[in-house]
């Protein structure tokens, strides 16, 4: 099993981009969206805002951790991705060279929003 530094950078990449994709992007909600609850709180200037969390207990109490947390979304996407990519990597490789594009891309996003006045 060899992966290279530039292969290495890409799995990094593309994972982050995955789990951010699972956690918190919109496109995804309907995924998370089963093993979720919202709960309604009133502020202290008496507005009514809204948190999803996860429901608890059974399966889907653990799913909705799984998928509510950043950092174990992370570990089962980066072994999802290093299966695909040594497992299948004629295909796997395209799948992570997307998601690692992407992932650069919103990082990019990031700073350039960062940077420029509003």
């Amino acid at each position: 099993m060899y992966l290279s530094f530039f292969e290495f950078i890409l799995l990094g990449f593309a994972t982050f981009r995955l789990t951010r994709l699972i956690v918190f992007d919109q496109i995804t909600e309907w995924m998370r969206s089963p093993f979720m609850r919202e709960i309604e709180e009133q502020n202290e200037e008496g507005e009514n805002e809204i948190y999803i969390v996860p429901k608890i207990g059974g399966i889907s109490g653990f799913f909705g951790k799984l998928l509510s947390c950043y950092w174990c979304a992370g570990v089962w996407c980066s072994v999802i991705l290093c299966v695909l990519y040594f497992v299948i990597p004629f295909y796997g490789m395209y799948i992570i060279l997307v998601l690692a594009v992407a992932g650069i891309a919103s990082i990019i996003e990031t700073l350039v929003q960062m940077w420029l006045p509003e």
